[in-house]
């Protein structure tokens, strides 16, 4: 059955790139590569969408990945996209996303919210995972598949359960880095 991700990409026969809406691209980036351990958020404050980007935003403005000036852009921008169609991709996350001309290169925050958050998704139910993603302007079609690789990525019950259970945000990051090593191990092999 496809996943969610198959709405943005999809991987050709043989593992070899990834095409994504007609585009053939050769790599992506791992969510453990582009994702900071202080970017991770364990525990979420927010209970609605809305709540967790912001959070999500000045914890990248905290940690210098975004220019406190360029909060009130970059949160218009993930809020058009949000209202636009919501990016709760069901299983528990939501991956947040949009094009900003104010920065140069991916910003990436990881939250997580035991309670859930409200976040719109498309199977109804509460985010406990959200993976907020900031690409420069113009640039956002290399990305695609690594939107398209996080959502596989979280897809996997397993991975999730442990990003749950892990007690801060290393060990979160550590999960992320192995299931990513899994994944690529898994693929190899297949």
């Amino acid at each position: 059955m496809p996943g969610p991700w198959s709405l943005l990409c999809s991987l050709p026969e043989g593992g070899r790139g990834m095409e994504c809406r007609g585009w053939k691209i050769k790599r992506r980036m791992k969510l453990g590569s582009i994702l900071r351990q202080e970017n991770i958020v364990p525990e979420l404050a927010a209970t609605d969408r809305w709540q967790a980007i912001e959070e999500l935003v000045d914890q990248l403005i905290h940690t210098g990945a975004i220019a406190a000036a360029d909060r009130p852009s970059v949160l218009a921008a993930l809020n058009r996209r949000e209202q636009s169609m919501s990016t709760g991709i069901g299983y528990g996350v939501g991956i947040p996303h949009a094009p900003s001309p104010l920065i140069t290169e991916v910003a990436v925050a990881f939250g997580r919210s035991r309670g859930g958050v409200e976040f719109a998704a498309v199977d109804d139910q509460p985010v406990t995972l959200v993976v907020l993603f900031l690409a420069p302007q113009g640039k956002v079609l290399p990305h695609l598949p690594t939107l398209a690789g996080i959502a596989r990525l979280l897809h996997r019950a397993e991975l999730r359960h442990a990003l749950e259970q892990a007690p801060d945000a290393d060990a979160m990051l550590r999960v992320i880095r192995d299931g990513e090593k899994e994944t690529h191990a898994g693929r190899k092999s297949g």
